[in-house]
C-alpha cells in the first residue's frame, strides 16, 4: 500500500495520463473523464475487466498486467493506495521523473475552479451522491461527476458534465478529502473505520472537522449519527445544516415506512413533503434526507428536491438482484462494515417478508476484521437467520495470522446460526443446501464476494433445498 503524499505538486497541464490500475470503479470512472477533456490515456491493471474493454472502446490504450513498458510517452502516472511500492510502473515513472499523482490529485486536477459538492461519510456516500447526481438531472442541471460505484439508471460512476457543478463521492480513507476546495460539504456520518490510516477516532475526527470547517458555502450533516454528532459540537462553519430523525434536525424524516421501496415524510423551514423512493431501507430515507439538504443549500425548493431524488433507482453493488434459483433471490450488497451490515440486512428483511435471510459475508481486511470481528457477529447473528462465512478479502493488506473468516464465526454466540466455508464451491454448495423456496440470499462485502453469485444461483438449480 502507498500512502498519497498530497504536498507533491500538480502539473499545470496533462497531456498524457497513465493510471496504474485503471480497472478499479473509480479509476475507470476517472480516466474516462480525463479522456473526455481530450487527454491522451493508458493504463494497467492485474486483470481483464468489463471496465477496461469500456476504456479501450473509448479510445484508451489499456494492457493487462503491470509493467514499465506500459508507460509509453504518459507525462503524469495517476495511482491509488492499492498498489505496492514494488509496483515496476510506479518505480519506473519516479526514476524517470514523471508527474506521479494520487487519483485524488487527479480529480482536483479535473475539477479545477468549479463549484464542487463533496459527499463524506463512513457509509451511504456512494448512495448519497448517486442520489444528488441524479436529482440534479432531473431538475435539469447537468453536474460533472465522480462517484465510487455505477448509479444504475446512468450505467456509469462519472460523468461529464456542462454546467459548472461538480459532485464528488471525496474518499475520507486515506484523508484525501482533505485536498479539494469544497463548496457544499455532505457528512452522512462519522462511524470510526481506517483505523490503519489515522491511528485513533480522534484523528478520524479530527479529519471529518477539518473538512467541513473548510467548505465555502454549507456544511450538511447528520443528527442522528454519535461521531457526526461529534463533529458538528466543534464545527465553526457559520451555514451548518441538520438531517435526520432527531427532534431538532434542521431537515427532519419521519413517519418511515419500510413496506418495500421505502417512504417517509420530509419537513424543512415549517414545509412538509412526502416522499416515496425507489430504494428500500430506513438507511436510504436518511441518505435521501442529506441529498435533499444538499439540493435546498443549492437553492432547490423542498419539493423539487424530493422530486428529484424519488427517480433515484440505485447503485450497483447495494442491494442488487442477481437472479432467481429454485424459489430462491440472490441479492449482493458492498456493505463492508458492522454499520453498513446492519443496514443492509435491515433493508432485506423488508424485501424478504416471510422469506428467510442469508447472509454470504467476506471480510474486507485484516486489519477491520481484527479490529471488529465480534460487532460483525453480532450483527450477522442478529440480523440474518444463517451466516455463511468465507475468508478475508486483504485487498491492499498482508495476511495477519489467526485473523481468518473463522475469527469471525468463532464470535457468534450460538454456532448453528453460522458456517465457515473458506472454499467457494463448497460455501455455494452448503448455501444451496440450507436455502428453501422463499429464502433470501445476500453477498457482502466490498471485495470480489459477488463473483460467487453464479456459483450460488448454479448450486441452487442443481439442488432440491433443505
Amino acid at each position: 500500500m502507498i500512502r498519497p503524499d498530497l504536498s507533491l505538486p500538480i502539473p499545470e497541464t496533462i497531456t498524457s495520463a497513465h493510471f496504474i490500475g485503471i480497472g478499479g470503479s473509480g479509476m475507470s470512472g476517472l480516466a474516462k473523464m480525463f479522456l473526455d477533456a481530450g487527454i491522451r490515456v493508458s493504463g494497467s491493471d492485474r486483470a481483464d475487466s468489463d471496465n477496461l474493454r469500456a476504456l479501450a472502446a473509448a479510445g484508451a490504450t489499456v494492457h493487462v498486467g503491470h509493467d514499465a513498458a506500459h508507460l509509453g510517452d504518459a507525462d503524469t502516472v495517476v495511482h491509488t493506495g492499492a498498489i505496492w511500492p514494488e509496483n515496476p510502473e510506479f518505480v519506473t515513472a519516479k526514476a524517470r521523473g514523471l508527474h506521479v499523482i494520487h487519483r485524488s490529485q487527479a480529480l482536483h486536477w479535473l475539477i479545477g475552479s468549479r463549484r464542487l459538492v463533496s459527499v463524506a461519510g463512513a457509509h451511504g456516500k456512494t448512495t448519497s451522491t448517486g442520489m444528488i447526481v441524479t436529482a440534479l438531472r432531473e431538475l435539469g442541471a447537468d453536474p460533472h461527476f465522480v462517484n465510487g460505484g455505477v448509479i444504475e439508471q446512468l450505467g456509469t460512476s462519472s460523468g461529464t458534465g456542462t454546467g459548472d457543478l461538480f459532485v464528488v463521492e471525496a474518499d475520507e480513507s486515506d484523508g484525501t478529502f482533505l485536498l479539494y476546495d469544497t463548496a457544499v460539504a455532505l457528512i452522512t456520518n462519522v462511524d470510526p473505520d481506517h483505523l490503519d490510516h489515522y491511528g485513533s477516532d480522534e484523528a478520524f475526527h479530527d479529519a471529518f472537522v477539518r473538512f467541513a470547517d473548510a467548505a465555502t458555502e454549507a456544511v450538511v450533516i447528520s443528527s442522528d449519527d454519535a461521531g457526526a454528532l461529534r463533529v458538528g459540537a466543534g464545527l465553526s462553519h457559520p451555514n451548518v445544516i441538520t438531517f435526520g430523525q432527531a427532534e431538532g434536525a434542521d431537515l427532519r424524516v419521519t413517519d418511515i415506512v419500510t413496506t418495500g421501496p421505502v417512504a417517509a415524510t420530509l419537513t424543512h423551514g415549517g414545509e412538509q413533503v412526502r416522499m416515496q423512493l425507489a430504494v428500500p431501507g430506513v438507511h436510504n430515507a436518511i441518505n435521501a434526507a442529506g441529498a435533499v439538504a444538499v439540493l435546498r443549500a443549492l437553492g432547490y425548493p423542498l419539493v423539487d428536491a424530493v422530486r428529484g431524488v424519488e427517480g433515484f433507482a440505485g447503485t450497483v453493488r447495494r442491494l442488487e438482484q442477481h437472479g432467481i434459483a429454485r424459489g430462491v433471490t440472490v441479492y449482493d450488497d458492498y456493505s463492508h462494515h458492522p454499520t453498513e451490515v446492519r443496514a443492509a440486512l435491515e433493508a432485506m428483511r423488508s424485501i424478504a417478508g416471510t422469506g428467510r435471510v442469508i447472509a454470504i459475508q467476506q471480510p474486507h481486511t485484516y486489519s477491520r476484521t481484527q479490529h471488529m470481528y465480534q460487532e460483525f457477529a453480532d450483527v450477522l447473528e442478529e440480523f440474518a437467520d444463517h451466516t455463511v462465512m468465507l475468508d478475508v478479502y486483504g485487498a491492499r493488506e498482508d495476511p495477519v495470522p489467526g485473523v481468518t473468516g473463522e475469527l469471525v464465526s468463532g464470535a457468534f454466540r450460538d454456532p448453528s446460526h453460522v458456517h465457515y466455508v473458506p472454499d467457494w464451491q463448497q460455501a455455494a454448495d452448503y448455501t444451496a443446501e440450507v436455502a428453501r423456496d422463499g429464502d433470501f440470499v445476500v453477498t457482502l462485502g466490498c471485495g470480489n464476494v459477488y463473483q460467487i453469485i453464479p456459483q450460488v444461483l448454479e448450486s441452487l438449480r442443481r439442488t432440491d433445498g433443505a
